[in-house]
């Protein structure tokens, strides 16, 4: 992975990771709302799924629609082996940058 991650997506993907077997876009919105702490827009959660996907670091699935929603269907995601690598390779990175840092840090 050339690019390190950013918070938001690694908050998507760790919440993809976390829900397992039930990463449905508005659940993986819920679980980034909670890991980061602040309000999200749905669009925000979509656009970033679409875009981790097209990078390879999720991949997604379609189920079947039921009584209960419509019949509209439901898309899943799970996270791929690059996604993983990422995930760890942003972790490495974020925790050599605060190397040395005493915290919580002071006002000088």
């Amino acid at each position: 992975m050339s690019e390190i991650l950013g918070a938001f997506e690694q908050a998507v993907l760790v919440g993809v990771v976390h829900l397992g077997e039930d990463a449905y876009g508005r659940a993986v919105l819920r679980e980034s709302e909670e890991r980061l702490g602040r309000d999200v827009s749905a669009g925000a959660i979509y656009a970033t799924l679409d875009r981790l996907e097209a990078q390879g670091l999720l991949t997604s699935r379609l189920d079947d629609g039921t009584l209960a929603r419509g019949g509209r269907a439901r898309r899943y995601y799970k996270i791929s082996a690059l996604g993983i690598a990422a995930l760890n390779e942003s972790r490495t990175a974020l925790k050599g940058i605060w190397s040395g840092v005493v915290w919580p840090m002071r006002r000088a």
